[in-house]
């Protein structure tokens, strides 16, 4: 077999990796470049562009030192999602700083938006709730308060949008200008029923959809690139996605009702529900997985803050542990009936309670609760939320979840996945790798190109965990959950 190689680019919030897959699908090489987190007086959160797109270079420079670059067949892209930023259509440059997902300056633009009674007309359209968290607001806001923006964009000479149609537009110095439908779906500016840049909503943020990203398949030709000269000869950008997108497709989770979760900082839940969009009445968000040669699949998502965060805050704040590895022994120790429960709502409950007024708690000590039964509630929090968000979308679906393939750094704790497993009634399935949003559009790429077919799904070796708790065991401790949640609501 002829060796060829893919590259994929995963851009990410803390930072940038550049993966390098050979002509098997194995990922035999990873670069990583960390970029500024801007934070100033406000809490407004930023990134420098320029600095993301100089950090892409040098992780693919340094990912390709020891190969043959000539070999190089394809490139991926996926990135943090909603992140928004505008550019110069004729130099490129960076108008601003990008506003990062977590930043929300651009509330009172959404209030406004909110006392013209327009949420739910957006939420109908977009499938997701009007919020400062998705780039509407938030290019609408680079428009009204960035010096000479919106008159650039009144000339039809700035571009803006999300960081892989920012990154697509540099690589291939500025003759392509595209995002992919997963990333489009979550702009908030998207309808994600006709699948396309909505014209109404646009107004609304004082957008005009003509400067928005041409939208296209996730796997198609997003355009050729050397890297600036990186490789000896240009390249198709054949798979583009969202970060949760990328993994749910990494995972393989391609048919009606496979569901994913990322455990991070924060966790991302997603269901695929096929070809048809289902809006959500329990609290969950509905967006588009991505679209494949043609053919468009949507998902119900569910986002959680407080994930991962709750290890690093029994760590760096309570001092209960020096490293999250100690959980799942502290875990195990813990008194078997103790009723502990830790609801994590340090900055409000989101998906599916959406009460940005509720406070963390510890609910049930009593005079043998230590310090292994407080560590053993911060590690079953993380299940039972999503567990919740599992619930939910099964509702919203009509679609039991059979399997949950989870990836990211606290999979590695089975203790906490075999009580997900236990707790949600389901298989969970750990794969051997974590960079599942760099596995994702790796595999789009090579799939369009040829290289490999289908069977690339089976490639991630898994481990399984069944669930073994008793039945009426499981009922009591879940009802102790929502009993609990429901005393901070």
């Amino acid at each position: 077999m002829e060796k060829k190689y893919i590259i994929s680019i995963d851009q990410s919030t803390q930072g940038t990796k550049a993966l390098l897959f050979d002509e098997s699908g194995s990922l035999i090489r990873r670069t990583d470049k960390a970029h500024e987190q801007m934070i100033n007086e406000k809490g407004w959160v930023s990134h420098n562009p320029a600095e993301i797109y100089e950090n892409v270079v040098e992780v693919v420079r340094k990912l390709t030192e020891d190969i043959d670059r000539t070999q190089v067949a394809g490139i991926g892209i996926s990135n943090q999602r909603e992140t928004s930023l505008a550019w110069d259509r004729k130099t490129g440059e960076a108008a601003s700083n990008a506003i990062v997902w977590q930043c929300a300056r651009a509330a009172g633009i959404c209030e406004r938006i909110e006392k013209l009674g327009e949420a739910e007309k957006i939420r109908r359209k977009t499938g997701m709730n009007l919020s400062p968290y998705f780039p509407a607001s938030k290019i609408a806001w680079i428009l009204e308060n960035v010096e000479g923006a919106k008159e650039k964009a009144d000339r039809g000479e700035l571009c803006h949008g999300t960081v892989d149609s920012w990154l697509v537009f540099r690589l291939t110095k500025g003759r392509s200008y595209k995002t992919d439908y997963s990333n489009a779906s979550r702009t908030q500016l998207f309808n994600i029923f006709e699948l396309k840049w909505d014209e109404e909503i646009c107004r609304m943020f004082g957008i005009d959809p003509a400067n928005m990203a041409e939208v296209c398949d996730s796997d198609s030709n997003f355009g050729e690139t050397d890297i600036e000269g990186v490789l000896p000869h240009p390249v198709p950008i054949h798979g583009v996605l969202g970060d949760s997108h990328g993994s749910l497709f990494g995972q393989g989770c391609l048919k009606e009702g496979m569901t994913k979760a990322t455990f991070g900082t924060g966790s991302s839940i997603m269901m695929n529900i096929g070809e048809k969009p289902v809006l959500s009445t329990h609290g969950v968000v509905t967006s588009l997985a991505w679209s494949m040669n043609g053919k468009v699949n949507y998902v119900l998502e569910g986002n959680l803050n407080y994930t991962g965060a709750v290890i690093t805050w029994l760590k760096d704040d309570l001092k209960l542990i020096s490293s999250p590895g100690e959980t799942e022994g502290l875990a195990r120790e813990a008194l078997k009936d103790d009723a502990l429960y830790l609801i994590p709502a340090f900055s409000g409950l989101g998906a599916p309670y959406w009460d940005s007024h509720a406070s963390a708690a510890i609910i049930g000590m009593t005079r043998t609760t230590g310090k292994a039964e407080v560590v053993r509630a911060g590690v079953e929090c993380i299940a039972y939320q999503i567990t919740d968000i599992l619930k939910a979308m099964s509702e919203d679906a009509g679609v039991k979840v059979e399997e949950l393939r989870v990836d990211g750094g606290p999979t590695r704790n089975a203790y906490l996945m075999q009580f997900q497993s236990d707790i949600a009634e389901t298989v969970v399935q750990v794969p051997d790798s974590e960079e599942l949003s760099g596995i994702g559009p790796a595999y789009a790429s090579g799939l369009k190109l040829g290289i490999w077919d289908e069977s690339i799904f089976e490639k991630l070796n898994r481990r399984k965990y069944t669930p073994k708790m008793d039945g009426e065991r499981r009922e009591e401790k879940y009802a102790g959950w929502k009993a609990a949640v429901g005393r901070i609501l």
